[in-house]
């Protein structure tokens, strides 16, 4: 079993500029590359867990969510880092239009995602983290097992009582592997 880190895209890798969908709005976090080498470094995996709800609002399609994941990972690679997993949730409960409007068990808060990639990839839970900017990240790690839940403050406003309600906070992916050491 291995021990993994499970990351939110939009606030944690990339500057949340809602419903990113197009290489020209993607700003990498400053230092994510050199964070997620040192994670691999760590003997961690690296998974990705994005809900995706702008392709259920009809805002872009899942080809263009393929289409800039595949820029995004090999911007990774072109930097000696390689996700051991992408994950994504497509649907919205409430807002999705056809196929796409369902209460799926892959949409954070819930855990479908994570139970995938522990499933597929053989995850140690209970040696995990998830690193994500909304506390539905968190929850959803938490409901699948995730033993360090971390909340990165780089992407969404989050009031003084949502940080209260996270066991640890980071200003951004660059602090996770020193903050990680200091456990």
């Amino acid at each position: 079993m291995k021990k993994a880190i499970f990351l939110d895209r939009d606030g944690v890798i990339n500057k949340d500029l809602g419903y990113v969908a197009r290489v020209d709005d993607f700003h990498f976090i400053e230092g994510v590359f050199e964070a997620c080498r040192q994670l691999k470094d760590m003997g961690y995996l690296l998974v990705l867990v994005t809900n995706q709800s702008g392709i259920a609002r009809g805002y872009y399609s899942e080809v263009d969510f393929h289409t800039l994941t595949e820029w995004m990972d090999w911007n990774f690679v072109d930097k000696g880092v390689e996700f051991d997993g992408i994950y994504f949730c497509p649907h919205h409960p409430t807002k999705g239009k056809g196929d796409y409007l369902q209460d799926c068990d892959c949409r954070k808060p819930k855990p479908g995602m994570f139970n995938s990639a522990q499933e597929f990839l053989k995850i140690d839970m209970s040696q995990s983290v998830v690193l994500g900017d909304k506390l539905s990240d968190l929850q959803a790690g938490e409901a699948a097992g995730v033993a360090i839940r971390v909340l990165a403050l780089s992407g969404q406003e989050l009031s003084e009582a949502e940080k209260a309600q996270a066991p640890y906070t980071v200003k951004s992916i660059a602090e996770l592997p020193s903050f990680l050491k200091s456990l």
